[in-house]
């Protein structure tokens, strides 16, 4: 089994933290979130991978290199942005005949693959799309079916907050439904491939899946994320709360909530209360000072007595010592600064 992993947007709402490191490489918890991804696509018996981004491919690199075991990875460089459907059509040549799984790699999910597997098979689909259940789909769009599960239509975002089945994101595609298009410019899958597949009266199914589902695409979903991971809301995965690596440093006069997480060479002084927030690795808190729901990046460091809330610091930023900051986003190797 083979799948193709979207790794390629440039994550503007995650920013400071995306100017120096791809979304699907943003720590969560112990390791990139892409490592999450990969992991749970190998629980399901996939063993080949492919990847390709054309922001910030450089960064992408070491993580290949020290990533072993299933599955492997296949790198496609893509030279200009190709989109959703892109760069899927772009990666067919690597993918062989038979049906491949293709996800977004900033989605959060202990889905059940293979019985998604066992449900596209089923019904001879073309193209299976797994759904979740909202209660406001006004961030999403809705996916319409029949009672046979069969898609009828993409709907746009409502402009109400109404509940329904949205798109989850994966995808279980027969590389035969893809072959009449070409990679030579930017394409949705969500707006141009699926509706022509379904005009073209190729079945496709959406699936049902029960399952924990988080688009990580704000602070606030990526925090939300580590709450869950860490309160043990997600299949498979088990962590204690706080999570601290081994080799950070944390004093014994500090304070860490059960729903943070400390990353490697992180250090956080005596006195220092660190609530609901995520430090990655080498970010560091002075003494006294206190960090509330927000993200230090890596090497960010907040100084004694400042506190820090709603805030996100890009990689090397600094907060002055004493200073208060609320709902900042402070840029990589910036320091913060009161208006």
């Amino acid at each position: 089994m083979k799948a193709v992993v979207l790794v390629g947007g440039e994550g503007t709402r995650m920013r400071p933290l995306t100017e120096t490191t791809p979304k699907p490489l943003i720590p969560l918890v112990d390791r990139p979130g892409l490592a999450h991804v990969l992991d749970h696509l190998a629980r399901h018996g996939v063993h080949e991978v492919v990847l390709s981004s054309p922001y910030l491919e450089r960064v992408f690199h070491p993580f290949i290199a020290a990533r072993h075991g299933d599955p492997a990875i296949t790198w496609i460089t893509e030279t200009e942005p190709l989109g959703t459907g892109g760069a899927i059509v772009h990666a067919l040549a690597a993918l062989g005949d038979e049906p491949f799984f293709a996800l977004n790699g900033d989605i959060l999910t202990d889905l059940d693959l293979t019985a998604m597997r066992a449900f596209h098979d089923e019904r001879a689909a073309s193209v299976t799309i797994a759904l979740h259940r909202v209660e406001d789909a006004r961030a999403f769009g809705l996916v319409e079916t029949d009672a046979q599960g069969r898609v009828q239509a993409f709907k746009e975002k409502p402009e109400q907050p109404v509940p329904g089945d949205v798109n989850a994101g994966t995808y279980l595609l027969d590389p035969a439904a893809l072959r009449s298009w070409t990679a030579d410019r930017s394409i949705s899958i969500e707006r141009e491939i699926f509706p022509e597949v379904i005009a073209a009266g190729h079945p496709v199914f959406g699936f049902p899946g029960e399952c924990y589902w988080m688009d990580l695409g704000t602070p606030e979903k990526y925090l939300q994320a580590h709450r869950d991971m860490l309160g043990g809301r997600v299949r498979g995965l088990a962590y204690d709360a706080p999570w601290i690596a081994v080799d950070a440093d944390v004093e014994a006069g500090a304070t860490i909530g059960p729903s943070c997480a400390i990353g490697a060479e992180a250090r956080v002084a005596d006195g220092a209360v660190i609530l609901d927030s995520v430090l990655h690795p080498g970010a560091s808190v002075a003494a006294g000072a206190s960090v509330r729901s927000s993200i230090l990046g890596a090497g960010a460091h907040v100084g004694a007595g400042a506190d820090v809330r709603g805030c996100v610091l890009g990689a090397g930023s600094r907060v002055p010592d004493g200073m208060s900051v609320v709902d900042l986003k402070v840029p990589t190797d910036g320091e913060a600064a009161v208006a």
